[in-house]
């Protein structure tokens, strides 16, 4: 059997009776030709069964429809599905992804983005908090950033502060004697400071005793466990007898502090009320359903390639229009209550 003959710009421009150059602008500056003309272009595409040969036209233009992600690593159940969802606009956008998980060294982080640029990526995002903002923005190709410090580029983040204080009101509810935040230390250019803030905001509107946790859990599960072990004892030892009301910063913290409550009593005792933060899959798959803030990882994930791509394709225009400022879009939280608050 003959093999099938690869459709060339001099077949198109033959059906067509359009000149090489124009079939040659119809890929690589389609904007210049008439909507008319492009529409008799792309019939042809399909009446010849054209088959895109995408190292030549990477060759021709330099465009590579790749997309830069670095996250900061994929332990946390957040930033794992928050790039499978990322992956997933592949269908609606057509971008393609290379993906690094950071270290938190930032001369290894900025080696990740020299070898994305030097793969030609047309634009970057941003997770992993090692790199500021300010430096991040003099690089030569859009950037977003998701849930890290976001001054200087474009950013989608969830309103954490909304989270947090929708946190404290649901343990309010439950008649707690005094309310519990556990975290991480962070600057308040962190978008997850506004989680604090707006659970201690809550208790300081209302009244209510509560106290912050924080500590350093890293990203390796028996560091974690360690910390979390001694928060455990702490809350134990200290506020022992007393209906405590807890809320971790992330569902993959509160699903540990769970486990560890569940090792010890076979149980959740009825003085601990959790909840999460996030709606990652451990909150659902937990021993018990988790209680948990949602950040609606769908939106977070799909608004941020969007937000990207639309500066990536302003680029290819002959007169691109720079944006005067970086975009911020906020996503708003939704609560879940689930049975760790009864």
């Amino acid at each position: 059997m003959a093999k099938k003959k690869n459709v060339t710009f001099d077949d198109i421009a033959k059906y067509t009776n359009f000149s090489k150059t124009t079939i040659s602008r119809y890929f690589n500056d389609i904007d210049s030709l008439t909507l008319e003309n492009q529409q008799i272009i792309s019939d042809a595409l399909v009446a010849l069964d054209y088959k895109e040969n995408k190292v030549a036209r990477i060759l021709a233009n330099g465009k590579t429809e790749f997309i830069g992600v670095i996250i900061p690593d994929l332990y946390y159940h957040f930033y794992s599905e928050v790039l499978d969802r990322i992956l997933s606009t592949y269908e609606e956008f057509g971008y393609k992804f290379l993906v690094f998980t950071g270290n938190k060294k930032e001369e290894t982080e900025r080696s990740y983005i020299q070898e994305l640029l030097a793969y030609k990526i047309e634009g970057l995002i941003v997770m992993s908090h090692t790199i500021p903002s300010r430096e991040l923005a003099g690089l030569p190709i859009p950037i977003v950033a998701i849930e890290r410090e976001d001054r200087h580029i474009c950013s989608v983040n969830t309103d954490n502060y909304m989270g947090g204080y929708q946190a404290a009101g649901l343990l309010a509810k439950c008649d707690c004697d005094i309310l519990f935040h556990i975290n991480s230390p962070c600057s308040e250019a962190i978008p997850a400071s506004g989680r604090i803030w707006g659970f201690t905001g809550f208790c300081e509107e209302h009244g209510l005793r509560n106290k912050l946790i924080l500590r350093e859990f890293g990203h390796i599960h028996e560091d974690v466990k360690a910390q979390m072990t001694d928060v455990l004892e702490l809350l134990e030892t200290a506020y022992g007898g007393l209906k405590k009301g807890i809320f971790v910063s992330s569902d993959t913290l509160a699903n540990i502090l769970l486990n560890l409550l569940f090792r010890k009593y076979g149980k959740l005792p009825d003085d601990y009320l959790i909840v999460g933060f996030d709606n990652s899959l451990i909150s659902r798959e937990a021993v018990i359903p988790i209680s948990t803030v949602g950040q609606q990882i769908d939106r977070l994930a799909y608004e941020a390639v969007s937000l990207l791509v639309e500066q990536m394709e302003e680029r290819k225009k002959r007169k691109p229009v720079p944006l005067k400022e970086p975009i911020h879009k906020i996503i708003t939280p939704v609560l879940y209550r689930r049975e760790t608050t009864g």
